[in-house]
């Protein structure tokens, strides 16, 4: 089986240490005679919005936690969520998994499964943007609200936010990067390969933003059950395409073709594998959110315990007792 062998060459290469024979973004040297090593990689500026985007959130955390116990649980289990989609994004774009999706079409996969599945989800309903204000003063907060009020900013966010247009935003990311003429762009450049992993995790935040955002009482069912539309035909679409990649007849990025056999893998068994990642695991993802949304529903629980708020306006606008 492929999958075991994989396993074990991960295993190999985190004890040997950084990969030592990269061309490009993605691929081995030419005429690389022995098998690259994969291990931790530290981009930079990939590590600073890393820090700084958990420093933000536990200094915010931080501030609302001393202003009173009122809330503390749904506090504290919002924190858990964001940590734990915070690691996700660790996993998927510094650790060892980062190196070997550069030679691995399934590595690649997975990795942008963790980005859309995993992490954005979990930071969503971690409400980072209504924590991350409260890491600033006072003055600071009512400057970001105002800026956050303006037409400028409002605007394109409720447009962005409009559950049909983030739902074809994220359709849009998923098909059109894994049309083998823009996949295999990525492959060739850094430059295009960072916008093609900003566009899955963004247009995946604002998806599951859509999912999980708050509503009025007297539009909670409309809210839920068009969360619930979206993630169904999400689940459809995303299972066709992996689909498609796993009963292809043939490689359809030949780009990954040399990196594939370097490791001793069957391209065309690889983008086999690829695909269900897609297909399978993706699809359980999307039914477990749905049967959140659903108890949600059946509980007829508020939407503001469950789900994220835009931050900076609600930040300055809701009383100090009732954000503690």
């Amino acid at each position: 089986m492929a999958a075991p062998r994989l396993l074990v060459r991960i295993a190999a290469g985190v004890a040997a240490g950084p990969c030592a024979e990269r061309a490009s973004a993605h691929g081995l040297t030419p005429g690389a005679s022995s098998v690259p090593t994969f291990g931790w990689t530290f981009e930079p500026w990939v590590v600073v919005c890393l820090v700084l985007s958990l420093g933000l959130y536990l200094a915010g955390y931080a501030r609302l936690s001393v202003r009173g116990a009122r809330g503390r649980r749904d506090r504290s289990m919002r924190l858990a969520s964001f940590v734990t989609g915070w690691i996700a994004l660790v996993i998927s774009l510094v650790s060892p998994l980062h190196a070997l999706s550069e030679s691995l079409f399934s590595a690649h996969m997975l990795q942008h499964e963790i980005f859309m599945l995993v992490a954005a989800p979990l930071i969503v309903i971690g409400r980072p943007l209504a924590v991350w204000i409260w890491a600033f003063s006072p003055r600071a907060r009512l400057r970001i609200s105002a800026a956050t009020r303006s037409a400028w900013i409002k605007s394109p966010w409720r447009w962005l936010t409009a559950p049909t247009v983030a739902w074809a935003l994220h359709a849009a990311a998923l098909w059109c990067w894994h049309a083998p003429r823009f996949f295999e762009a990525a492959l060739a450049s850094e430059s295009v390969h960072t916008m093609q992993h900003t566009s899955f995790l963004g247009s995946a935040l604002l998806f599951w933003w859509t999912v999980f955002r708050p509503a009025a009482n007297d539009g909670a069912r409309a809210h839920n059950a068009h969360a619930m539309l979206s993630l169904f035909t999400t689940m459809v679409h995303t299972a066709a395409l992996g689909a498609l990649l796993t009963l292809a007849p043939e490689v359809w990025y030949p780009s990954c073709i040399e990196s594939t056999l370097a490791l001793g893998f069957d391209p065309l068994q690889d983008q086999q594998l690829g695909g269900l990642v897609m297909w399978v695991p993706g699809g359980l993802a999307y039914l477990v959110g749905g049967l959140l949304i659903g108890a949600r529903w059946l509980s007829r629980r508020p939407a503001h315990e469950l789900t994220p708020v835009m931050p900076a306006a609600s930040a300055a606008r809701v009383p100090a007792h009732e954000e503690s």
